[in-house]
This record gives structure tokens, C-alpha cells and sequence, in this order.
């Protein structure tokens, strides 16, 4: 009998193109912080540098992060090469703690969601498809989410684009496990079905890669999200990571 497919999907960058977004929030967290940061929106040029820096990021906090390095005058060349290093000298120099920054940032989109709700889903927009293909999905098998993103945040956008979600099928930020751990809680869920794991970011590929429990799941590296071009090549030699682009992700979801 042939085995069942399980999605496992990542939500920013392989459902959602959430960077515009992402880093406005960012700024506006950051105002919080920075005196000198007194716009309520960034320049439009930090903006587009932001979305060229998009793939350093792997939690929303981070962004404040970003666009503060960014408002100093950082490279989008240094964030991509260094960003880890940037961003434990900014929490150490300013005294920050990344529980507040996550508190912070969850606030600050809250706020925007409440005065601005219709303005804050326009700026997060699904890639062309997912939405159709999701619903389809959920007609014929069972499919989660598994991010680092705050749950009631993917719930607004999945439900003001009509997708059918179960809550307890969101694994977010707010359950304090990491992919890895949430993926192989789904493995003893579904002990009989395959996993088909999409995500956009290569070094969380490479850790589930390394982890021995997690071998039977099947890896998709998304080529449409926040990765690189480097990102890309090294994808390209590892044997166990499937490369797909937007369209084949789309035709593979009937799998």
C-alpha cells in the first residue's frame, strides 16, 4: 500500500512574502529603542535594502535588528556575510534582550494589526497560487505549518486569504521548540506517512540534514524565498536536498 504524504511547510518565504512587512515592523519596533530613529516608517531605500538582506533573518525580531544596522550605514554585502556577528554586537553594546525584542516585535505588530488591519495583510501577500493550492490541499490530506513566526500572526493572514487552518496545525514561535524538534514530534504523530518538509532557508535544511532522527523526512529547498545565490549553489551539492521552484512546489502539493 502506498504511503500518504504529510506537508510540512514553512511560512515566510515559501507561503508567504512577508519582507516588506517584516521589515517595517522592524523599523517601527526599532523607533522604540533608538532616539534617532524618529520616522514612523523607514526610507523606502532601506526598505528594498532590507528586502535584498531578507535572507539573514530566521525570527521577526531580528529585523529590528537589521534595520538598525542598516540605518547606521551596514552593507547589505556585510549583513549577508556577517550578520551573526553584527547581531551579537548590537545586543551586547546596547544591553538588548532578545525575550523583549521578540515581546517588542510581537507588540508592535499587534498594534499595527489593530489600527491598520486590512493595510497589514495587503503587505503581506501569498506568493501566487499558495492560497488555491493550500485550500486544494487540505481537501485530500493533511498539511501544517512549522515557523518561527508568532501563530496569531500566520492565522490573520491565512484568514484573510480564505485558507482553511486548523490552530493546532500551526507550529509558531509562541510553542518554544525549534523546527528540528517540531518535526520530529510530527514523526511520531505520523509514524506510517512520508514528510515533505518546504523550506526557504538552507541552514535550517543543513541542521535537519545532520540530524540522525530526522532522516526519513523528505528535504525541499524553496528557490523562490529569502535564500542566495549562494544559498542555491550550495543546495545544489547536497544529494539529499530537492531544489524546486514555485511552480514545481505548486504541482508537487497534489503528492
Amino acid at each position: 500500500m502506498e504511503q500518504s504524504v504529510i506537508h510540512a511547510l514553512d511560512f515566510d518565504g515559501v507561503i508567504c512574502d512577508s519582507a516588506i512587512e517584516t521589515g517595517i515592523a522592524g523599523w517601527k519596533a526599532a523607533t522604540h529603542l533608538w532616539n534617532d530613529m524618529e520616522t514612523p516608517l523607514p526610507p523606502p531605500e532601506l526598505v528594498e535594502q532590507f528586502r535584498q538582506a531578507r535572507p539573514i533573518i530566521e525570527t521577526g525580531y531580528e529585523s529590528i535588528l537589521a534595520m538598525r544596522l542598516l540605518h547606521n550605514g551596514e552593507s547589505i554585502a556585510s549583513l549577508l556575510q556577517h550578520f551573526e556577528q553584527k547581531k551579537l554586537e548590537i545586543l551586547t553594546q546596547n544591553e538588548l534582550d532578545i525575550t523583549e525584542l521578540k515581546r517588542l516585535f510581537g507588540e508592535v505588530r499587534d498594534r499595527w494589526i489593530e489600527a491598520l488591519p486590512t493595510e497589514w495583510c495587503r503587505m503581506n501577500p501569498l506568493f501566487p497560487g499558495v492560497a488555491e493550492k493550500l485550500n486544494g490541499l487540505a481537501d485530500r490530506s493533511i498539511w501544517y505549518i512549522v515557523t518561527t513566526k508568532q501563530e496569531r500572526f500566520v492565522s490573520q493572514i491565512l484568514a484573510a486569504n480564505h485558507i482553511r487552518m486548523p490552530a493546532e496545525r500551526i507550529f509558531g514561535l509562541d510553542r518554544n521548540m525549534n523546527k528540528e524538534e517540531v518535526l520530529a514530534g510530527l514523526l511520531k504523530q505520523h509514524p506510517e506517512q512520508i514528510i515533505h518538509f518546504v523550506e526557504d532557508r538552507l541552514p535550517t535544511l543543513l541542521k535537519i540534514l545532520r540530524n540522525d532522527k530526522l532522516q526519513t523526512i523528505k528535504l525541499f529547498f524553496a528557490d523562490w524565498g529569502y535564500n542566495t545565490v549562494k544559498d542555491k549553489q550550495e543546495a545544489q551539492k547536497q544529494q539529499s536536498i530537492n531544489i524546486i521552484s514555485l511552480q514545481n512546489f505548486l504541482n508537487c502539493l497534489d503528492g
